[in-house]
């Protein structure tokens, strides 16, 4: 029989319930391996060698289940489980032969991609170069298209955040090369990105261009959902409306971005907390943009404690938008700035 996991808890804004053996994971009730299991998964630990179909198809859902928790807490208290589960499968991948050995080398290349973004979205954005190299790398070992383009095109992103126009059109380019042997989601995903590096550089035609292209390919992909690969769950066209409307913001069209982004966070879940509270910041930014300062400084309250909890980039924005309404004596702008004020001196850190 298998041992009583033992959980912990996480440090960090957001506590979870962390299982440490056989494989460090989230306490999730669907995630309990059964004593059979539990057995397997301790045994492919030790000799990796003897790894199974059953262990692999956990270590799967687990991946699943670890990106959809992320939604909800961010990244910093599930970072440090997601990086122990990725050393697990890649010493499985190197003892495993055969079939299943090529499948945990492709897990892995999921993993280490999952690894970059969290990285990058804890503001360590070395650690997340390296791992979206690493991820690229393994992709195409395992001969996975699709993963190899979606890497390119979170580089991409990466190079956006810094505000690198030129890097993220040509990374998204890159990610396009692939497009053969894609799907139509993974298409859509690089040109949003390319438009979102023109905009950056303040080239409209070319941006619009690109994320009319965009959007019929995200159509095709929401006609038939099962043909994409599983890492793109979250991308449907209300989540593009959202990015189309953070490429107005770079050409300054808050009138063009509100509706887009308003359409998108009505409907995007309340479990995705990270991305309500980002767009949402992005929202108030946009109401800034029109001269609608009553607006920005009620959507910036508005999502102003989630950015807190799980977002310090949608909180940098909030800072933005605090500073623009300083002054203007609306009371929504005075908490709004009394929040971040507060939330700074108590933690000493952004976010």
């Amino acid at each position: 029989m298998g041992r009583a996991p033992r959980i912990h808890r996480t440090a960090g804004e957001v506590p979870l319930g962390i299982v440490r053996e056989p494989v460090p994971a989230v306490a999730l009730p669907s995630l309990a391996p059964d004593p059979d299991l539990y057995e397997r998964l301790t045994r492919a630990v030790r000799e990796p060698r003897r790894v199974d179909e059953a262990a692999v198809r956990w270590l799967e859902r687990c991946l699943a289940e670890h990106r959809r928790v992320e939604d909800t807490t961010g990244s910093r208290p599930l970072l440090p489980v997601v990086r122990a589960q990725l050393a697990v499968v890649a010493e499985l991948a190197h003892g495993a032969g055969g079939p299943l050995g090529e499948r945990l080398v492709g897990l892995a290349a999921e993993y280490a991609q999952f690894v970059a973004w969290m990285c990058q979205d804890s503001g360590d954005l070395a650690a997340a170069l390296a791992w979206y190299d690493r991820a690229h790398a393994w992709a195409l070992e395992a001969g996975d298209a699709r993963l190899a383009a979606t890497t390119l095109s979170m580089r991409a992103h990466q190079a956006w955040s810094i505000g690198d126009g030129r890097a993220c059109v040509r990374l998204a380019e890159a990610a396009r090369l692939h497009d053969g042997h894609t799907t139509p989601g993974v298409q859509g995903m690089a040109a949003q990105m390319a438009a979102r590096g023109h905009a950056l550089m303040g080239e409209a035609e070319a941006a619009r261009v690109l994320l009319d292209e965009a959007e019929r390919l995200i159509v095709r992909a929401t006609e038939r959902p099962e043909d994409e690969p599983a890492w793109m769950y979250f991308y449907d066209d209300g989540w593009f409306a959202m990015q189309r409307g953070m490429a107005e913001i770079e050409l300054g069209a808050g009138d063009r971005a509100v509706p887009l982004l308003e359409a998108g966070l009505a409907r995007l879940p309340e479990a995705y907390r990270r991305d309500r509270a980002w767009f949402g910041s992005c929202l108030a930014k946009a109401h800034l943009l029109t001269g609608d300062a009553d607006a920005a400084a009620g959507t910036a309250l508005r999502f102003a404690e989630d950015a807190l909890a799980v977002n310090a980039y949608a909180v940098r924005t909030l800072r933005e938008v605090a500073a623009e309404l300083r002054d203007t004596g609306i009371a929504a702008a005075r908490d709004l700035g009394d929040l971040l004020a507060g939330a700074r001196n108590a933690s000493g850190r952004e976010g």
